[in-house]
């Protein structure tokens, strides 16, 4: 986890790994998380939902699949969604490129 305050470029910190989405934490409190996905070609978070608190998704760089609440929302670089509490949602690299996501949530994860 970084050191704030401090100016970053998210993308910068994301880890690819070819078995399963990397995930790096750049800021945690009981308030908020600020994460970032980082997905290779197919790769897929599963449909998922988090009670009690909100999502914020922006993707940073490509494009993918955003799964929110039944439906599949296409998505590319500068993109926002937000899954609110309870709302079942996940991501789906659907392109051959990679994908980058900043994930944000509202309180923090206890």
């Amino acid at each position: 986890m970084l050191e704030h305050p401090t100016v970053i470029r998210p993308e910068a910190h994301a880890i690819f790994d070819v078995a399963k989405m990397g995930k790096t934490t750049l800021f945690s409190s009981p308030r908020l998380l600020v994460g970032l996905n980082a997905f290779e070609p197919g790769q897929a978070h599963a449909l998922h939902a988090h009670h009690g608190m909100d999502k914020v998704y922006h993707v940073l760089e490509g494009e993918g699949r955003f799964l929110l609440d039944g439906r599949e929302v296409p998505m590319r670089a500068g993109d926002l969604l937000v899954a609110p509490d309870g709302v079942p949602h996940g991501v789906h690299n659907s392109s051959t490129g990679r994908l980058v996501v900043l994930a944000i949530l509202a309180p923090g994860p206890s």
